[in-house]
């Protein structure tokens, strides 16, 4: 295995989850956003797990042709630290949330 920063971040895609499964993590009260076809530079400083309604994705790591490709009806997580490309040949429409940081925010200051 390569031993680069991003060789241990994978992107797992669930195809066609269940209603059932969409109702439990409340995909619905997510924020939407969405975007033009395009290629866009992306680092995931936490991770993110989102719901395509729309499109279709290839996404190259950083440093490496090899890509995944996720398109409407893929629930998919994006590891934190992930450094890659967004190849939009679609224009995507998404549900999206953040991992809760873990640390106490309730003291943030800005």
């Amino acid at each position: 295995m390569a031993a680069d920063s991003n060789s241990n971040l994978k992107i797992t895609i669930e195809t066609n989850p269940s209603e059932s499964r969409l109702a439990k993590l409340n995909i619905k009260c997510w924020p939407k956003w969405g975007c033009a076809p395009g290629k866009y530079q992306l680092k995931f400083d936490a991770e993110e797990t989102c719901y395509l309604l729309k499109g279709k994705v290839k996404v190259y790591t950083k440093g490496s042709s090899e890509f995944v490709e996720f398109g409407a009806g893929d629930l998919v997580t994006i590891p934190k630290g992930l450094n890659c490309t967004w190849d939009v040949s679609v224009a995507v429409d998404k549900y999206y949330q953040f991992e809760s940081a873990s640390s106490n925010e309730s003291s943030s200051s800005f």
